[in-house]
């Protein structure tokens, strides 16, 4: 009976730290392309983050532009509503939503990432709060 309830222990703390593990990616993911956006660091954004079917959607000249439309500033600070991360098969996927609240405005923003060893964005959502 002690072995079995070690082994349930361990499998337990197993899982526990496989998707905490996860979540701390996905959450580090998700805050460095979202400071790169408020910095106007858009192109890199871009290019560092968005996955390749979501690059042939959204041209990188149009994403730019959107960003830009948003007129964020250093005074802008993101915050997540909801995070929901998933791991299943070696594949993870984590979807945020939340705001980046600034001075005089609030921007809804919403991302999928996806991937097994390095986590892409595969939807995203940034337009201004109604």
């Amino acid at each position: 009976m002690g072995a079995v309830l070690a082994l349930v222990l361990v499998g337990v703390l197993v899982l526990v730290n496989i998707v905490g593990d996860a979540t701390s990616q996905a959450k580090s993911q998700a805050d460095d392309f979202t400071k790169l956006v408020i910095a106007g660091e858009s192109s890199k954004a871009y290019d560092d983050f968005l996955d390749p079917a979501l690059q042939k959607q959204i041209s990188k000249e149009s994403f730019v532009e959107g960003v830009a439309s948003l007129d964020m500033d250093d005074t802008c600070k993101q915050s997540y509503n909801s995070v929901n991360v998933a791991n299943e098969n070696d594949s993870k996927s984590a979807d945020f939503a939340g705001v980046i609240t600034c001075d005089g405005k609030t921007i809804d923003l919403g991302y999928r990432f996806e991937g097994t060893d390095q986590l892409k964005i595969t939807e995203i959502k940034l337009r201004p709060a109604s």
